[in-house]
Parts: C-alpha cells; structure tokens; sequence
C-alpha cells in the first residue's frame, strides 16, 4: 500500500442550513487504503461521504483524487473521475432482477460489459445463482452484496460506503467486513467505511478517522484506536 494520498480531503466544510456539518476536516486516504470514518449520530460521517460524491455542496475547503481537484464535481461526472458512493441501506431496486441491478452500476459507460459484470459475479458467488431472479427475493447480506457489486460495475478507484452493517446480523456483517479485505487485496480498490460499529470497522481496516460534531477529533492506526481506551471511551461507546 501506497503512503502517498489518492484522496485527499483538506479543511472540507460544510454544512446543512445553518448548522456545520462538516468543520475544517482533513483526511488522508492512501493509495489500496481501507480506512474507517467512525463516529455517533450526527457526528458527519454521511454528509462527508455526500460531499465527496456532490451529493451534497461543500462551503469551502477542497477535495483532490490522484492530484486533481473534484471538489465540487456534480455526482455523475464523480463516478467518471473514479468515486463509487453506497449509500446507507444499499438503495437496491427490489423490482429488478440482480442482473439488471449490476448493470445500473455502468450504465454511463453508455454500454453493456459483459466482461466487468463476470468479474463482479466472480466477487460475490452468491449472487450467480441469483442473478436472473428479483433482488426481492435477496437477503439482507445479499442485498448488501449487490449494492456493493453495483458500484463495482464503474471500475472505480475509491469505493465509499456508509453503514454497510446497519440492519444485518453479526455473523452477515463480519462476512461482508471481511469481503471488503478481499476487494482490496484482489482488486487493488481504495475504500472509505463509514460505520457506527467501530469496533468490527477497526478489526477489518488499516486506519481509523473519529468524527465528532464534524470534526476530526482522533486518528490514527486502526490497532492504535482499538487500544485506545480514552478514544474508545469518549467517542465510540465501547
């Protein structure tokens, strides 16, 4: 892994009304990183992911991915630079097939790629057998699986992703903890994990970012932050 910055957030505001969301936040993500943003409620970690992605406008400070300025980029053109957003809950369209969900993901390719759709299948041997059948008819695990193959299907650079294990039992959010570790390692992709459990977040990633009251309050080695009694304590409940 790189140490060199691929994503580089510098003093990022932002906010919603009248309230900052975002205060001043710098964030380093190198290169193969797999890095975690944890924090409460409230504490900004999905606006950060919104504003990275123009989902949501930044009030000032700037946002670079490989050295070049995407920091108020509209959402689509962020998909071409390289940044594929899964929001909370996944977002998958329970009507379609799991096949037709995975090609959403590529549609401004502006072309089918059977080759990219193998490769996604290959990731997620659970959804082969599934793929011509509704996502309805998916489990939770499933359906988070398809979400994160969706956004696969624009090869992108950075995968962003906000609470992947909301809603799952603990044995299905281990299970997907750990597919993030093997996306990395087979694929070479960079992912920022927003979650609330920290706890499973820092087990799985390489580096920890603690957001309070939208500032960056703690950081450093996800080991380091596990250990960490008083950082445990005062900003991730356990």
């Amino acid at each position: 892994m790189s140490d060199t910055p691929l994503l580089k957030i510098e003093d990022l505001t932002a906010h919603h009304g009248a309230v900052c969301a975002l205060d001043s936040v710098s964030i380093d993500v190198p290169e193969r990183g797999l890095c975690a943003v944890l924090g409460a409620n409230g504490a900004g970690k999905s606006t950060l992911l919104r504003t990275l992605t123009g989902l949501h406008p930044a009030t000032s400070g700037r946002v670079t991915l490989d050295g070049e300025d995407i920091t108020r980029l509209p959402a689509e053109r962020a998909v071409t630079k390289g940044l594929a957003h899964v929001p909370e809950g996944g977002g998958v369209i329970v009507e379609l097939t799991v096949e037709e969900n995975l090609r959403l993901g590529g549609l401004w390719r502006a072309r089918h790629d059977p080759e990219t759709l193998a490769e996604v299948l290959d990731l997620f041997p659970p959804l082969v057998e599934r793929r011509g059948k509704p996502a309805a008819t998916l489990s939770g695990g499933e359906r988070q699986m398809l979400a994160i193959g969706r956004a696969l299907m624009a090869r992108p650079r950075v995968l962003l992703l906000d609470e992947p294990s909301l809603g799952l039992a603990p044995m299905v959010t281990e299970q997907i903890f750990t597919l993030l570790g093997d996306l990395r390692d087979r694929t070479g992709l960079t992912v920022v994990l927003v979650e609330q459990n920290a706890a499973g977040a820092l087990g799985v990633t390489d580096h920890g970012f603690v957001l309070n009251q939208g500032r960056v309050a703690a950081e450093g080695p996800s080991d380091d932050l596990l250990s960490d009694d008083r950082t445990r304590h005062a900003y991730l409940g356990f």
